[in-house]
């Protein structure tokens, strides 16, 4: 199988019965180098494809807490 056929097959799967899943991920102090940043990841997956996106903050828990996808209530927020 050669690149461009996989890729045609990745492009072409059926999302529809996919659970819609919304999370916000926050990474707290992983670098012992940079006391108090951390990483946020928000993930959005369900019948309509996938998306992520990841940052690395200062203050990622007030970060998160700011960002609209929060405040909206519709995604659960991972503290780890």
């Amino acid at each position: 199988m050669n690149r461009q056929e996989l890729k045609q097959l990745w492009f072409s799967l059926d999302y529809s019965n996919v659970k819609e899943s919304k999370q916000i991920i926050v990474e707290m102090g992983k670098n012992k180098f940079w006391p108090g940043y951390g990483e946020v990841e928000i993930r959005r997956e369900g019948p309509d494809g996938f998306s992520t996106f990841k940052t690395h903050q200062e203050h990622p828990l007030e970060y998160a807490k700011n960002r609209k996808e929060y405040r909206s209530g519709e995604y659960k927020l991972i503290i780890k």
